[in-house]
């Protein structure tokens, strides 16, 4: 295969250097956990756990601050928390389990195991397999919104692919997205006979020693030792919230885990899928999870490669992969509201890190997973804390000087077309479903799903901004289209919603 050749040829293997040599265990250790507390400090992460192993052992395991602001309980390395995307992996080797057993091939068509399943292009239907799945090359753009507001079971999710139109030709590109991980959730129920929850409970985390692990966040019990969700307003201002309510995550990211036992899964990869003796994975499956399936464009890779520069980046069967110091670096971020983790391997010199932290996309976590490589593979010191922070408080002022030119080009002094009772309606999109508005107090309201209601404030003529309730949700501009008196449509996040029914339905 060409594209492994040319990944192999760039890949050196580093020798360590005569620091990390020359230093105790204890003495590195040391040093590493006073960076990540400082860096813990500078990033203003509530709270934080890494584990770090190599060989077949713990190297450091630590905690760092609270599961809660304002309340003591700390947030140590046996304290359950969302680890998001870097569930995928789970999901893949699940896969790759069935696939030792005969009952599933990487490259079936996906209508082998769902019959119903559909996707807007006919072609790609009978095309798409069980590893275009796995790899985000299926055609699809980002369609999270249907998991992310309509709050929608698996099944209806599934469904409502054929309605998504392509984003690029099948296997003609890369753009990262959950919904297909859902549906390969859905294929592993089919082959196995069993809910892909039930499934990597049983097959995986109990195997493993895992008791601390959840495949679903509604299995976390309630007075469990779990981080709450935060997130950063403005500069400072860093409140907790409530945590995501999606039911049909799980393949794509709903497992909840703890540094303690997420060190475990890595130990696990890292020795060849290997636990207690026993082979969970054949070695030829085992080696193809880790196979580069995809080349990543620099759009859709992560911003840290402006310093990291690769050579090429890649992503295999859940997993996203450059070169780094002359090794080859499997990783993957896991993000939800308010929570983050990241997990990286360096397969050849069976070294990984894992880190879970309980403030949104707070990437302290890139800093210390690079820093974790380089500290205890010898790799020239290099502050990434400091370095990453920079950026990414560089890309945080444009976003907020974008916005700031965005409130400048609105016209002033405009007013809506019409009374607000006008605009009240139920307005509905066969792809994303029914969105209320209603007139409330002299006021309009939005009514988007679970996780998408809160007031209308007027933007220009008849142009509204939404402001949701749940204030980490952001804000989404909608412009009415006006008809015989009445909103006769709605524009919101490139989709138009026609209204259902009367001109006042929804108004009280």
């Amino acid at each position: 295969m060409k594209l492994i050749s040319i990944l192999a040829a760039t890949i050196i293997l580093a020798a360590p250097s005569s620091r990390a040599a020359s230093q105790s265990q204890d003495s590195v250790s040391r040093e590493f956990d006073a960076y990540v507390a400082k860096a813990v400090r500078d990033w203003q992460a509530p709270g934080l756990s890494i584990a770090v192993v190599k060989d077949g052992k713990i190297l450091f395991a630590k905690g760092y601050g609270v599961r809660e602001l304002g309340k003591p309980e700390p947030f140590d390395t046996s304290t359950v928390s969302a680890i998001a995307s870097t569930t995928k992996a789970m999901t893949a080797v699940a896969m790759g389990m069935l696939v030792d057993e005969g009952k599933v091939k990487w490259d079936d068509p996906v209508t082998k195991y769902l019959p119903s399943f559909q996707l807007y292009d006919p072609y790609s239907t009978r095309e798409v397999t069980v590893r275009d799945l796995l790899t985000h090359r299926a055609g699809l753009g980002n369609a999270d919104y249907l998991w992310a507001v309509a709050d929608l079971p698996a099944s209806e999710i599934v469904r409502k692919l054929r309605l998504v139109k392509p984003a690029y030709s099948i296997r003609a590109s890369f753009v990262y997205q959950n919904t297909m991980y859902i549906a390969a959730g859905e294929v592993i129920a089919a082959a196995s006979g069993m809910p892909w929850s039930k499934f990597v409970q049983t097959r995986i985390f109990e195997p493993l020693g895992m008791r601390n692990t959840y495949p679903l966040s509604s299995l976390v019990p309630p007075n469990a030792n779990a981080a709450i969700p935060h997130f950063r307003y403005g500069r400072d201002t860093i409140v907790a919230i409530t945590k995501d309510r999606s039911q049909a995550i799980g393949p794509a990211g709903d497992v909840w885990s703890s540094a303690a036992d997420m060190s475990k899964w890595m130990i696990f990869l890292l020795d060849s899928a290997i636990v207690n003796g026993k082979r969970l994975v054949k070695p030829d499956t085992y080696a193809e999870l880790f196979t580069p399936q995809v080349m990543v464009p620099p759009d859709e890779f992560y911003p840290t490669m402006a310093l990291t520069k690769p050579h090429w980046t890649t992503y295999g069967l859940g997993w996203f992969q450059h070169d780094y110091q002359g090794r080859m670096l499997d990783f993957h971020t896991g993000s939800l509201n308010g929570f983050v983790a990241i997990i990286g391997l360096v397969p050849d010199q069976r070294f990984g890190v894992y880190i879970l932290s309980n403030r949104d996309h707070v990437e302290i976590r890139h800093a210390l997973m690079y820093k974790a490589i380089d500290t205890y593979l010898g790799n020239p010191s290099r502050d990434w804390s400091a370095d990453l922070l920079r950026l990414y408080n560089a890309r945080r002022a444009a976003a907020d000087s974008s916005r700031a030119a965005n409130e400048r080009k609105r016209i002033k002094g405009t007013k809506p077309s019409l009374a607000l009772s006008k605009y009240a309606g139920v307005y509905e999109d066969s792809l994303i479903g029914r969105i209320a508005i209603v007139e409330r107090g002299g006021k309009l309201r939005i009514d988007a799903g679970p996780a998408l209601k809160g007031n209308l404030e007027h933007w220009q003529y008849d142009r509204f901004r939404a402001r949701y309730d749940d204030r980490w949700q952001g804000t989404d501009f909608i412009t009415f289209t006006i008809g015989d008196g009445v909103a006769s449509a709605i524009d919101i996040a490139g989709f138009t919603l026609k209204r259902v029914g009367g001109g006042d339905a929804a108004s009280h």
